[in-house]
């Protein structure tokens, strides 16, 4: 995609305050408006640099191995990575897959698909009908997405989770570091049992 076809789409940049929006940096802005229309990706490559499970963390992403696992499956050191984004042309969302390398076995692969629809106007579906509404805002040099709730649906029928059956807050923050290189944050926080899953990476445009 040429450069300046870059900015055009809107989607990411409803979803705040447009000043909050402006005052972002323009990698973080030029990243978060392409269209990805026919057969075009946007991949990146990087590296996580840690994985940290607590004990009630490790076993929560054993047990999301029934959704797709979406969750980091161990923790870990430096392992190398790689994302790509595609457009979802039946839905009119994107498709995101991350490849994460291991220290033993195949990389872990994890798909999911995000929306621009419900009450917060995203949402990130993870498999077998299990999802996120997330909300998004700007802040500095970044871009945190953090959920707002979750929820099962199929066949028109949908369920918002109770929060005793929810893992807790999710929080994902995209960082600018300038140079085309951005960090990416996860974090899975539980009311009681504290911070389950903490992620670290470093990425650079393709």
């Amino acid at each position: 995609m040429r450069d300046k076809d870059a900015l055009y789409d809107t989607r990411f940049r409803r979803l705040v305050p447009r000043p909050a929006w402006d005052a972002l940096p323009e990698d973080v802005r030029r990243r978060f408006s392409k269209r990805l229309t026919g057969q075009a990706v946007a991949a990146y490559s990087g590296e996580i640099v840690w994985t940290r499970l607590s004990r009630a963390g490790w076993w929560l992403a054993q047990l999301c191995r029934l959704i797709g696992a979406p969750l980091p499956l161990a923790a870990s050191g430096p392992a190398p990575a790689a994302v790509a984004v595609s457009e979802d042309r039946e839905s009119g969302g994107q498709y995101w897959t991350r490849l994460y390398g291991r220290v033993r076995g195949h990389p872990q692969v994890i798909h999911s698909a995000k929306s621009f629809t419900g009450p917060t106007g995203l949402e990130e579906h993870i498999g077998r009908g299990f999802g996120m509404a997330l909300t998004v805002r700007a802040k500095a040099d970044a871009l945190i997405f953090t959920s707002d709730h979750y929820f099962w649906q199929a066949r028109g029928f949908r369920l918002r989770l109770p929060a005793w059956l929810a893992p807790g807050e999710t929080v994902v923050t995209h960082q600018h570091l300038g140079g085309g290189r951005f960090a990416f944050d996860l974090k899975v926080t539980h009311p009681l049992l504290g911070e389950l899953v903490s992620q670290h990476g470093l990425f650079r445009d393709g």
